[in-house]
């Protein structure tokens, strides 16, 4: 085994005895170099194989420090929060939503013959039922979607990987914001897709960047979050979405525009409306209604409909009949409507709860959003912050959890704020202020 990896398996070995703990900072090569009596291109290898294996994380102008675990996935971060306050990941379900849903679902499950259609296997094409009123849903302003362009999955993350699946071939390049959605990287790699970072402004995407990376090397596909961004928040000018829709045409470039956040505003221009036939909308009703009864779906171009359908299938993404029922019911009779209008209300007074209970935060966030990017007082690091939060029973999550590729995270947190009650989020709030204002353990490898 080569030298340098030996060199990693001992600090990967303190990592693990706990005698570095998460948040850790390492001392610089150079010095790490001096210590151990190597050169500086081995010391540099070691920092380099502790980071491939998810141990450390770099910081700009800060220095190395030690992880909180290992690249954290979609599904991990929603699952290894253990018995902690739910900052890490949303599940807005609000007082009475249960009783709300089961009154619809008990009107349409009276008739047997719901209940038999539930049973039959489920297309990707679903129901020209299920087309109409999911297209009617989607529509805004002029915008009409045709409900031939829609394929069904059973929640969001399938729809977005449904259409990663359809649009990149294994080998093939997929530009992501610098900043994204988590499960993004993941479905990739286990598609065998290679994932490049394209930078970000305050507006969102920054399409001059997108046109360079095409330039350098082709993409075959983008995804963006154009409405409340997330992590940031950010949602796209409409001068903006024109200028990514023109350069997806030219270039000849698919973009996959993640939607599931925008029924928090009024959002008049999604990209699929400006650019259809380079656009796939991905959505679902796991924020709108809930995770485990949800619906997902792809609104694409006719080119790529049999292509995501294929996907689907391949996949077996396709959602359950009685999922796909419930979902159509909800939606045709003003139950989602209702529940989007009281969340609505609901992710703005959790907004105004985080300003008043973390007035030594800085805070960046759309006051419509059920999360927030919050930059942190210079004495911390994401990870040691994101560490201690976690020993005082709070998750959230790191930069790093949301950086694409080997760059540098932002020394910030997200948090996701739908979760818990008013009451517990008031107090676990309020525990992240007093965090921020005092002094973080300090400690370096010897």
């Amino acid at each position: 085994m080569r030298h340098f990896k030996l060199l990693a398996d001992s600090v990967e070995a303190e990592i693990a005895a706990g005698r570095l703990r998460p948040g850790d900072r390492l001392p610089t090569q150079r010095e790490f170099a001096d210590r151990r009596r190597i050169a500086m291109s081995t010391a540099t290898r070691v920092y380099a194989e502790l980071a491939r294996r998810g141990l450390v994380t770099g910081e700009v102008g800060r220095g190395t420090f030690v992880r909180t675990g290992p690249p954290t996935s979609g599904s991990a971060l929603a699952q290894g929060i253990g018995g902690r306050v739910n900052l890490a990941t949303n599940v807005p379900l609000l007082p009475g939503q249960a009783a709300l849903l089961a009154t619809s679902a008990a009107q349409m499950t009276r008739r047997s013959t719901v209940i038999g259609s539930a049973m039959e296997t489920v297309l990707p094409a679903a129901t020209p039922a299920a087309r109409r009123a999911v297209a009617s849903f989607l529509a805004r302003g002029a915008w009409r979607p045709d409900p031939d362009r829609l394929t069904f999955t059973g929640n969001g993350r399938q729809a977005l990987a449904a259409a990663v699946a359809a649009v990149v071939p294994p080998g093939q390049r997929l530009g992501v914001e610098a900043l994204s959605y988590q499960s993004v990287t993941g479905i990739a790699a286990r598609l065998g897709v290679e994932v490049v970072p394209l930078p970000m402004d305050r507006h969102g995407l920054r399409v001059d960047a997108l046109i360079a990376a095409h330039r350098r090397h082709p993409l075959r596909a983008i995804y963006v979050q154009p409405t409340l961004h997330n992590p940031l928040g950010i949602t796209m000018p409409v001068t903006r979405r024109r200028e990514l829709g023109a350069a997806l045409r030219t270039l000849d470039v698919v973009g996959i525009e993640d939607h599931v956040y925008a029924f928090l505003v009024d959002d008049p221009s999604p990209l699929a409306s400006l650019a259809p036939d380079h656009v796939v909308l991905i959505d679902s009703l796991s924020k709108r209604v809930a995770p485990g009864t949800s619906l997902g779906w792809a609104l694409a171009p006719p080119r790529l409909v049999s292509a995501l359908g294929e996907a689907i299938r391949a996949g077996a993404l396709v959602p359950s009949g009685l999922a796909l029922a419930l979902s159509v019911r909800w939606i045709t009779d003003g139950t989602v409507a209702r529940l989007v209008r009281d969340k609505r209300r609901d992710a703005l007074r959790r907004q105004r709860l985080l300003r008043t209970a973390c007035p030594d935060l800085t805070i960046r966030a759309d006051p419509r959003a059920y999360h927030a990017w919050v930059e942190l007082p210079g004495a911390w690091r994401a990870e040691s912050f994101t560490a201690e939060a976690a020993e005082r029973g709070i998750a959230i999550a790191p930069a790093t959890a949301f950086a694409v590729g080997a760059g540098h995270a932002p020394n910030a947190v997200r948090l996701a704020i739908g979760s818990p009650t008013t009451k517990v989020l008031a107090e676990s709030l309020r525990a992240l202020n007093a965090l921020a204002r005092s002094t973080p353990r300090v400690l370096t490898l010897e």
